[in-house]
């Protein structure tokens, strides 16, 4: 299976050939190795099979946080934690799996605060070699 990627407006997609449950693990090793934190990992799939009885494809949410980048970030802006944190979703679709990341920086144009802007180049630097580095494992 060949990778593709998407880029849209608030984030950046991988399509990959591991498996669903490889790629959530993936994802949150290598998360680790950039400095982040899974504060979250929201099942999204077992929840709306759990409270509605809809059934969907394999969809989890995982909130990651780079502690260090958060505090620089909320010492410019304290409200910013009702953005934080950064996610990265791992999805199965039509037998794909899809491992995707927020766009720190498109995020953070709502707050219109310029002193941000480093900061979220560095998390999208780190989430980007997260993609980067899922997307090369399979291609070995």
């Amino acid at each position: 299976m060949s990778i593709t990627e998407t880029t849209f407006a608030y984030g950046r997609a991988v399509t990959t050939a591991l498996g669903y449950e490889k790629a959530v693990e993936r994802a949150k090793a290598l998360l680790k190795e950039e400095g982040f934190g899974v504060l979250c990992d929201i099942d999204v799939a077992a929840t709306l099979r759990e409270k509605l009885g809809e059934t969907m494809e394999p969809y989890r949410i995982l909130g990651a946080c780079n502690p260090s980048l958060a505090h620089k970030a909320l010492s410019h802006h304290p409200q910013l934690g009702l953005l934080l944190p950064c996610n990265v979703v791992v999805q199965r679709r039509d037998e794909t799996t899809i491992v995707s990341a927020i766009d720190a920086k498109a995020l953070l144009q709502v707050v219109g605060n310029a002193s941000l802007e480093p900061i979220a180049d560095e998390v999208n630097a780190r989430l980007n070699r997260v993609l980067d580095r899922i997307e090369a494992e399979d291609q070995q």
